[in-house]
């Protein structure tokens, strides 16, 4: 045992050392904020869009543009009250945020950002309004009146290649030509600078659908007025269950133990494979340059899967207890009221040990067969026969784990779950949702059995690999495995 830690010990400092692990290590934390920040950066980044519009002759000049103007208007306000909501549900919970959203709706964004800073002042204290990618603008009179297709080409060509620029010296994007069909429905013509950017038609369409719904119920006889507070209503619809975490009223926290099952399925998944991979690497290396060979002079193979397997092990509790850290931390200085609660889901029931449980046997299940895996090649050319199909393995329960997050009841998330080679990954992700105790322990049984099997049938294949120049192949791995090494 003794020689065992210590290779466990050279193991884990092999790669503790260096500076690629750390780095590593933050790899994830970064690309999670990165990921949640790049479609923030993406609409940050969306050009400004320059919009003249023109309307057609018609009985009621002016009428048609000034509805979409209008429309475009309202569009903006449902979108500002909208991300008002959103940034107040961390602190002021679904019910507050939806009082936010329609005080905004109702009174203006104002009013709603006056009770955003109120309900929720951190999340107030950063809010930004949403970046609006339409600026119309006074059009131009040389576009005042267009004769038709032909004649618009040649006149909007020069605001769009800055020949021509208007008086704050900005570019023309677009001009849209409003019309009204035959059958006196609106409809538009427009002509973009750039025939792959689609924003200005997408948001006048949408203009134009709502203006047409508007003048269609107004040619009905229903009061405008009307109309437009059925358009600002939205229902108070409160939900109830006596599976709530308050026993009554459904709040955000009721939604915590999804979110955090599939995060903590995913994670397990990354630290599994990520270490199992490192774990093979490391043997390959060892057997090409014969370092192998000079550890079984002085240790069995036993001892030395077992120190590897530990020392990686340790590696991967390392890389866990700085994500740990770092989360801890993130959830303490941005959202502290969330932090507490994903806390007491984390706490219940003794969640944290199942979890562990489920840790440590995916971890040992898969460390084991790729530390095999590595014993009979010397290059990862020569792993990929079996790798392909593992790794496809591992793939099937990162799809149905989004099932899980939504419905950890599911039929065929509950049958995958007692599949030993799922159960690591779909059994975190549903943990937290509370399955029954017999589901826990059956699972865990299952696989600690499975891990028992492999481990054994793995450490015969170590050996035979380690001890031979046998390549990787299905039928030799049989041989291996049928007879004793």
């Amino acid at each position: 045992m003794t020689r065992a830690l210590l290779i466990a010990r050279r193991e884990y400092l092999a790669y503790a050392r260096t500076v690629g692990f750390w780095l590593s290590l933050l790899a994830l934390p970064f690309f999670a904020v990165l990921g949640g920040a790049i479609p923030i950066l993406m609409q940050r980044a969306e050009p400004v869009h320059v919009v003249a519009m023109v309307e057609a002759p018609s009985d009621d000049a002016g009428a048609l543009s000034e509805g979409v103007r209008r429309a475009l208007d309202e569009a903006r306000a449902r979108r500002t009250a909208e991300a008002l909501r959103n940034l107040a549900v961390s602190e002021a919970g679904l019910e507050g945020a939806e009082a936010v959203r329609r005080i905004a709706a109702d009174e203006g964004a104002d009013a709603g950002l006056a009770e955003l800073r109120r309900v929720a002042p951190r999340a107030g204290a950063g809010y930004s309004p949403p970046r609006e990618t339409l600026l119309l603008v006074d059009t131009p009179g040389d576009l005042q009146e267009l004769a038709g297709p032909d004649d618009a080409r040649e006149r909007v060509q020069p605001w769009f290649n800055g020949d021509r620029l208007l008086d704050d010296g900005e570019q023309l994007d677009a001009v849209v030509i409003l019309s009204r069909q035959d059958g006196g429905a609106p409809s538009a013509v427009v002509w973009a600078a750039r025939a792959t950017d689609r924003t200005v038609e997408h948001a006048v369409r949408q203009a134009l659908t709502e203006l047409n719904r508007r003048e269609a119920l107004a040619a009905a006889g229903v009061d405008p007025g009307l109309i437009r507070d059925v358009d600002r209503f939205r229902p108070d619809v409160q939900m109830f269950s006596s599976a709530s975490a308050s026993g009554g009223q459904v709040s955000m926290r009721d939604s915590l133990p999804g979110i955090i099952g599939f995060a903590l399925g995913f994670l397990l998944w990354s630290l599994v494979v990520t270490g199992a991979s490192m774990l093979m690497n490391s043997v390959m290396e060892e057997k090409a340059n014969k370092v192998l060979e000079v550890l079984l002079s002085s240790a069995s193979s036993t001892e030395i899967l077992a120190g590897k397997v530990l020392g990686v092990a340790a590696l991967t509790g390392t890389v866990l207890l700085a994500w740990g850290a770092l989360g801890v931390a993130g959830f303490a200085a941005l959202i502290p009221q969330i932090g507490g609660d994903v806390a007491a889901v984390l706490l219940k029931d003794g969640l944290l040990l199942y979890l562990f449980a489920y840790l440590a046997g995916g971890y040992l299940m898969y460390a084991v067969i790729f530390a095999a895996i590595g014993a009979f090649c010397e290059t990862p050319r020569e792993a990929q026969t079996l790798i392909g199909p593992i790794m496809m393995i591992l793939i099937a329960p990162l799809l149905v784990m989004q099932i899980a997050m939504r419905n950890p009841d599911a039929t065929v998330v509950k049958v995958m779950s007692w599949i030993p080679f799922f159960t690591p990954f779909l059994m975190s992700a549903r943990a937290p949702s509370g399955p029954p105790l017999f589901e826990i322990l059956g699972t865990i049984a299952g696989m600690l059995a499975t891990v028992v099997v492999i481990t054994w049938l793995a450490g015969r294949a170590f050996r035979a690999g380690a001890l031979s120049g046998i390549k990787l192949d299905w039928k030799s791995l049989g041989r291996v495995l049928k007879r004793d090494a």
